[in-house]
């Protein structure tokens, strides 16, 4: 099996147990910490190699940069909410919305083409978005609309990735993600106690729990699973074409439900099944053509 390939199946098996962990400690623990834990053992190593190796940049862009580690930050702590509420496949499934959101954001703002396959991935994807919610009444409820945001949020922060990059060290544009990551998780609890906070914005907003007992092992594993998935898929997009790698992704979602089934989610019905295959459908209609050539 091609290098690459083998990569990103053990990057996607390892982000999806990062999930698994992140469900089960979310259930006791506040999302807004789960997101602190989850990115405070990043910072620390990114930190540790831009100590011994110092960053070689231009900078110029800092707003951007903040934005970027802000959205990051956001469909995150939107991500690790619903994985308390909905199943974890669904959960993942939101969440790899995001590339139809990067081809609408490259045309909006970095003035790319959008092309016929990506009109079609668009359509496609939000089929598959409204088959995944099963919207009763014709309106999507809270965890959806959360859900959706971590597509968004997430394709916001990858394409300004896009300009980044011509102006910071990669390790530079992680770390403002994991930087922001960890500071406005530890402001947003230290701020709760003195606002009061209505049931839609619970999700931002949470006393810290101290953790106790097998706890301190969840989110110790969160941490290290997601550490562990971020140098996996780094190291298999260096070997492998940007195409392949991206479609080998979604196995993601697969390994989600099955260990989302195994932490006692329902198994998926037959809509949501097909809105699942639509929405990794429609990004391996944006990701192909590209990343193939």
């Amino acid at each position: 099996m091609d290098r690459g390939i083998l990569l990103m199946l053990l990057a996607s098996f390892s982000f999806a147990v990062m999930g698994g962990f992140a469900k089960v400690v979310s259930q006791v623990l506040p999302p807004v910490e789960v997101t602190f834990f989850r990115n405070i053992f990043g910072v620390i190593l990114v930190g540790l190699a831009i100590y011994r190796v110092p960053l070689k940049q231009t900078g110029g862009k800092f707003f951007l940069l903040i934005f970027r580690g802000s959205m990051g930050f956001a469909a995150l702590l939107a991500y690790f909410y619903i994985m308390a509420y909905i199943p974890l496949g669904e959960a993942v499934t939101y969440n790899k919305t995001s590339p139809i959101f990067v081809a609408i954001f490259a045309y909006l703002f970095l003035n790319e083409k959008l092309h016929k396959s990506a009109l079609l991935a668009i359509i496609i994807g939000f089929i598959g978005i409204v088959l995944v919610a099963q919207p009763q009444g014709g309106t999507f409820d809270k965890y959806d609309i959360l859900g959706i945001f971590s597509g968004v949020g997430a394709a916001l922060a990858y394409t300004s990735i896009r300009e980044l990059r011509k102006h910071y060290d990669t390790r530079a544009i992680v770390m403002s993600f994991m930087g922001v990551g960890t500071a406005a998780p530890l402001a947003l609890m230290l701020i709760t106690p003195y606002v009061n906070v209505s049931e839609e914005f619970d999700w931002m907003f949470a006393k810290f729990v101290m953790p106790e007992g097998t706890q301190w092992v969840y989110v110790t594993a969160v941490g290290l699973f997601a550490t562990i998935s971020q140098l996996l898929m780094t190291k298999a997009y260096e070997l492998t074409k940007a195409g392949i790698v991206g479609t080998i992704s979604y196995s993601n979602i697969v390994f989600a439900v099955l260990i989302g089934i195994m932490l006692g989610d329902p198994i998926p019905d037959i809509w949501t099944v097909l809105g699942i295959i639509l929405v990794i459908l429609s990004g391996l209609l944006v990701a192909l053509p590209k990343g193939l050539k």
